[in-house]
């Protein structure tokens, strides 16, 4: 009975020691993927921020292509009224 009693106590030794070993691994890996979450909205919203400034740079652009186009057909308007 004391040999079975041995057995039993080296056996939840074991088995608490890997528990623990167990839980201190659940830990570090809930802190990466912690961590790798945090990261990733980073790089998302760093992402974002990129194409909102190239998305306003286009516009800006575009706004000027318009305003010089109207420049222009104001301008040949003008010129073609010297020969009327």
């Amino acid at each position: 009975v004391d040999k079975a009693i041995g057995m039993v106590t080296n056996a939840a030794t074991k088995l608490g020691a890997n528990k623990t070993q167990i839980d201190g691994q659940k830990t570090f890996v809930d802190t990466l993927m912690k961590a790798n979450d945090r990261t990733i909205g980073i790089l998302v919203d760093a992402d974002i921020e990129e194409e909102s400034t190239k998305l306003k740079a286009l516009q800006t652009q575009q706004q000027l292509a318009v305003q010089s186009l109207s420049i222009a057909n104001s301008a040949s308007q003008n010129v073609m009224s010297l020969f009327r």
